[in-house]
C-alpha cells in the first residue's frame, strides 16, 4: 500500500504543479483551447501518444485480446491508428492553414453558421462526455482497488482531480504534461508486459498452450469479420477531434505532420502489448474472470507493489490525459462554436476566457452524471464512434474536395444519416448501421448539392487547395498566409 500511495501523492503533486503554473501563464482563450497554435514537435508527439493510451489501452484492449485474442489489434487499434495517420499525412496541411478550433468551426466557415451546429453537438455531447465519463470510471476503479475507495467516492474524487487540473492550465498544460506522462505510459505498459510474459512462462509456453484462434490475426471468425469491424471503426479517428486539436495546436504545419506520424507509429506499436496481455493473461486467470478486471487483477494481485505502482501510475496518467482532452474537446465547442460564433462574436478575451473555464465545468459535469447514472458507457462509447462517423466523414471529404457541396445538402446529410444509423438495429439485419448511414450520407450530400444552390453565408471552396477565411483574419503575427491554391 505505501508504494501506491506514494507513486499517487508524487504523481498528482506533480501534475497540479504544471496547472498551477500554466494557470498564472495562459492569459488568452486561444493558448487556452488550442495552445495558442504554437506547440513543439515533442510536445505534439507526446500529446499523441498519450491520448491515445487512455482506458481503452489499459483496460478495454487487455480486455479484448483477453476475450477475442490478437485479432483485435487488427480490428480495432490497427485501423484506429492507419485512418489517424492518413488524416495526420494529407490532411494536418490545409487544415492547419486555416487558425481553425473545431471540426464544427471547418463545418460553419465552409457551409455557414447553421452547419457547424450539429457537428457541435456530435463532438461535445454525443463523443466528449460518455469518452470522459469512461475515464472518470477508470479512474474511480483504480481508487476502489488499490485504496479501497467506495466507487460513489471514488467517482466523486476522480471528478474533482481531473476537473481542477483541466480548469487550471487548459490544452498548453495538458499537451506539455501529456509530453512527460507518454514516458510513464510507455513505461507502465512495458513493465506489465514483461511480467505477463514471466508469468505466462515464457514465450515458448504461452504459444503451445494458446488456441490458434487466438494467436491469429484473423481470429476465429476470419477475414471478413475482421474487415467489417476495421471499417466501422477506421473512418471515425477521420474526423476524431483529439487528434484535430493537436494539428492545430503544432507551429507549424511540418511540425503537425512530422510529430502527428511519430506519435501514431509510436502508438502503432506499443497497442500490441494490451492485446498480447490479455492473450497472456489466460494462461495464468481465471477465465471466468471480467475482461475489465484483467488488467488490475494482473497488476495489483501478482506484481511487486513497487513495480505494480509504476504501472499503476501509468494508467492514472493514461486516464488523467485523456479526460482532459475529451474535456477540452468538448469545452472548445461550446466556448468557440457555440458561445463566441453564435451567442457573443464580439466577446473580450475576459469573456472568452470565463466561457472557456466554464465550459470545461459544464463538459465534465455532464460527464460525472453519466458516471454515476449510465450502467452501459462502453456501449455508449460505441454508438458515439458510429453516430460520429456516419454523420461527419463523407461532409468533410466533401469540405476537402468538393467545391459543389452545398450548406442544405450538408445539413439534410448529417441529418439523416444519424437518423438511419441510430434506427438501423430495430430491423433486425446482419449490416452494421454503419453502412446504411455512410450510404445515406453520401447518397443525400451529393443528390440535394446537385439541385441546390450555395447560400450567402457559404465559403464556396475546395478547402485541401483552397484557404477559407480564417486563414488570413486569425493569423498570428509574424505568420505569413499561404496563397489558396486553385485545383
Amino acid at each position: 500500500m505505501a508504494w501506491y500511495t506514494t507513486y499517487t501523492i508524487a504523481y498528482f503533486i506533480f501534475m497540479f504543479a504544471i496547472g498551477a503554473y500554466y494557470f498564472t501563464k495562459v492569459k488568452t482563450s486561444d493558448a487556452y483551447l488550442i495552445a495558442g497554435w504554437n506547440m513543439g514537435f515533442w510536445n505534439i508527439t507526446g500529446t499523441i501518444i498519450s491520448t491515445n493510451c487512455g482506458a481503452a489501452v489499459f483496460i478495454g484492449w487487455v480486455g479484448m485480446g483477453f476475450t477475442v485474442g490478437m485479432s483485435g489489434y487488427f480490428k480495432f487499434a490497427l485501423p484506429a491508428v492507419l485512418f489517424s495517420m492518413l488524416l495526420i499525412l494529407f490532411f494536418s496541411k490545409p487544415l492547419r492553414r486555416q487558425r481553425l478550433y473545431t471540426l464544427a468551426d471547418l463545418f460553419s466557415e465552409r457551409f455557414g453558421e447553421k452547419a457547424g451546429i450539429l457537428p457541435s453537438i456530435f463532438s461535445a455531447f454525443v463523443y466528449s462526455v460518455p469518452t470522459t465519463a469512461l475515464q472518470i470510471v477508470g479512474m474511480s476503479t483504480i481508487f476502489n482497488i488499490i485504496f479501497d475507495i467506495p466507487l460513489n467516492y471514488g467517482i466523486a474524487l476522480s471528478f474533482a482531480l481531473i476537473l481542477g487540473f483541466t480548469i487550471l492550465g487548459g490544452l498548453v498544460a495538458t499537451i506539455v504534461t501529456d509530453a512527460i506522462q507518454s514516458v510513464i505510459v510507455i513505461v507502465g505498459i512495458v513493465l506489465l508486459a514483461i511480467s505477463a510474459i514471466m508469468f505466462g512462462d515464457g514465450f515458448e509456453n504461452i504459444i503451445e498452450n494458446t488456441p490458434a484462434e487466438y494467436l491469429s490475426p484473423l481470429g476465429a471468425e476470419g477475414l471478413s469479420d475482421v474487415l467489417i469491424f476495421a471499417l466501422t471503426v477506421g473512418p471515425f479517428y477521420l474526423v476524431w477531434q483529439s487528434t484535430w486539436q493537436r494539428i492545430f495546436a503544432s507551429r507549424t504545419e511540418d511540425i503537425a505532420i512530422k510529430a502527428g506520424l511519430t506519435g501514431y507509429g509510436v502508438v502503432l506499436l506499443i497497442a500490441v502489448l494490451p492485446y498480447m496481455i490479455g492473450v497472456i493473461a489466460r494462461q495464468f486467470v481465471p477465465l471466468d474472470m471480467r475482461p475489465d478486471l484483467i488488467f488490475s487483477y494482473v497488476t495489483v494481485e501478482l506484481l511487486h507493489p513497487a513495480i505494480g505502482g509504476i504501472v499503476i501510475m501509468g494508467l492514472l496518467s493514461a486516464l488523467m490525459t485523456g479526460a482532459d482532452s475529451f474535456i477540452l474537446q468538448g469545452s472548445s465547442n461550446l466556448a468557440q462554436d457555440f458561445y463566441h460564433r453564435l451567442i457573443n462574436p464580439v466577446a473580450n478575451e475576459k469573456q472568452k476566457m470565463f466561457a472557456a473555464r466554464l465550459s470545461v465545468v459544464l463538459i465534465s459535469l455532464l460527464a460525472v452524471l453519466v458516471a454515476y447514472l449510465m450502467t452501459d458507457i462502453i456501449g455508449m462509447y460505441q454508438w458515439a464512434l458510429r453516430i460520429s462517423a456516419t454523420t461527419l466523414v463523407i461532409p468533410f471529404l466533401a469540405v476537402m474536395f468538393w467545391r459543389r457541396a452545398t450548406g442544405i445538402a450538408c445539413l439534410l446529410s448529417m441529418t439523416l444519416a444519424a437518423i438511419i444509423t441510430v434506427l438501423w438495429p430495430f430491423l433486425s439485419t446482419s449490416i452494421d448501421p454503419v453502412f446504411p448511414g455512410f450510404l445515406v450520407s453520401l447518397t443525400v450530400l451529393v443528390g440535394v448539392s446537385l439541385v441546390t444552390d450555395h447560400a450567402k453565408d457559404e465559403s464556396v471552396k475546395a478547402v485541401y487547395w483552397e484557404d477559407l477565411p480564417t486563414a488570413t483574419s486569425r493569423l498570428h503575427p509574424g505568420d505569413k498566409p499561404t496563397a489558396p491554391v486553385n485545383p
